[in-house]
Formats: structure tokens, sequence, C-alpha cells
């Protein structure tokens, strides 16, 4: 009895917190005519007619497009950042440098409104040609990434005893070694949590994408908006929400394939003290 009411308090959370995209998923599968005469969950007629919409429109606003740029972006905004938080979290932890200043610093800067750097950075990208280009938002990716990255690394550092490193040492190994074929196979777990994280993070981003890509780099969260009244006459809700959830696959499939990572790397560190 006490299991059927646990599932039951669990599907009812599930429910509540997950009502709008269910309700958004299901906006995208009825006509505009039944979108204004029926604004209730239920569906009388289902048409896939909204997502062909979405194609027909490729002439002016092409969706596939959009996605590309945002997976390129998301994937290298994830990897950058793990390529300069991996090897300086191994320095903080081991050697102590920066312990005291450059984390609390680095960690910090995520606390801050990011709309405070979009000016300067505006100016930055337009002096060196990076305004509209998939490496420009991936590089913004990697620092919006960096704080959660070098956390999570740093804290499942800490955790693998040095005692390892003292024993390859001893057998001739050099730091790099150290590095490549010991804490990096124990990071496992970590690593792909943080690439995951940072892949959701930065294929979430709008303010960077909307104020630094015009074109040739807009990402899906810009170029989602671009739906909304295209075919003029005020904002089409059923074009709109199939849009919204085709944007939502990739983020939810991969944090549906690796959320087991993602838990135990944030949890990984809780029991120790």
């Amino acid at each position: 009895m006490s299991m059927l009411f646990r599932w039951l308090i669990f599907g009812f959370a599930a429910l509540l917190f997950n009502f709008p995209l269910l309700s958004t998923l299901l906006t995208s599968l009825k006509s505009e005519g039944e979108i204004v005469s029926n604004p209730s969950i239920i569906i009388q007629s289902p048409t896939l007619a909204n997502y062909v919409k979405i194609f027909e429109m490729a002439d002016r606003f092409d969706i596939l497009h959009f996605l590309w740029n945002s997976l390129v972006i998301s994937a290298l905004g994830a990897f950058f950042a793990l390529l300069l938080a991996f090897p300086a979290a191994y320095v903080i932890v081991r050697t102590g440098f920066g312990r005291n200043w450059l984390l609390p610093f680095v960690l910090n800067l995520r606390a801050l409104p990011l709309i405070i750097f979009a000016i300067p950075l505006y100016m930055m990208f337009q002096a060196v040609g990076l305004l509209d280009t998939l490496l420009g938002l991936a590089l913004i990716m990697c620092i919006i990434n960096l704080p959660l990255t070098l956390a999570l690394l740093s804290s499942t550092l800490r955790n693998i005893p040095e005692e390892l490193d003292d024993a390859a040492r001893i057998d001739g190994a050099s730091t790099i070694s150290i590095i490549l074929r010991i804490i990096l196979p124990l990071s496992v777990a970590a690593i792909a949590s943080s690439s995951v994280l940072g892949f959701v993070y930065a294929w979430n981003e709008f303010l960077f994408g909307l104020m630094l890509t015009t074109k040739s780099a807009t990402p899906i969260t810009v170029g989602a908006s671009f739906f909304f009244s295209a075919s003029g006459g005020g904002v089409k809700w059923g074009v709109a929400s199939a849009v919204i959830m085709l944007s939502l696959l990739p983020p939810l499939i991969v944090g549906l394939l690796f959320y087991r990572s993602i838990g135990s790397s944030l949890t990984g560190g809780a029991v120790k003290g």
C-alpha cells in the first residue's frame, strides 16, 4: 500500500512539473482551428500538419540549419570547457595552486548576470571577426560552462587518492602519463556529467545567440522565435509548439542517456567528509 502511495505521489509530481511540456506537445498536435476552439489538453483530431509546415518554411527559416548550429556550438562549448578545466582542476587539487583565489574567482563568475558581458564581447568579436560564427559562440559557451565544469572535476579529483600519483611516479611515470592513464579513467563519470550539463546549458543559451549572430550561426533558441509569427496574422501556436518540441529533442535525448552519470557525479562527494 505504501509503495502504491509513493508511486501515486511520484506520478502526480512528474505530471505537475512536466505539465508545460505536455501541454506544448499536445498543442503541436492540434490544428489551428482546434487550438482556438478547444483549448483543453484533450485532442479531438490529432495531426502532424504543424510539423510539416515547419519544413515547408525551410526556404525562409531552415530549422535543420538552426539545429545543426546549436549542436556544433553546444558540443564545442562543452569540449573546450572540459579541455581547460581538467588540467586546471588537477593542478588546483594536487598542488594547491590557485585553490584560494583562482577557483573561487572562476566559480563566482557564474553568479554574475551574463548581460554585463554582452557589449564588451560584441565589440571584441566585431574586432576579431567572430560575429555570427560557430566558433565565436562556442567560445562564449566555453566561458559559461567553465565554472560548473571546474567545480565538478575538482570535487572528483579530490576523491582520487594522491598515493596513486606517488606510486606511478616511483615507477617512472610522468605527470602527463599519470593524468592520461590514471586520473582520466577514474574521472569518466565526472567528465560525462560535466559534458552533458555543459551541452544542455549551451543549448539553452539565448542572449548571446541573439546578440552575436544574424544568419550563419543562429542557434535553435533564437531561430525558434522566427516561427512564432512567420506566416503573419499573429502567433501560430501550433507551429510554434512544434518547433519547441523539435528543439527539445537533442538535449532531452542526451540527458536521458547519461542521467545516471550525472547523478553519480553530483552526489559522489556528498558522503565524503
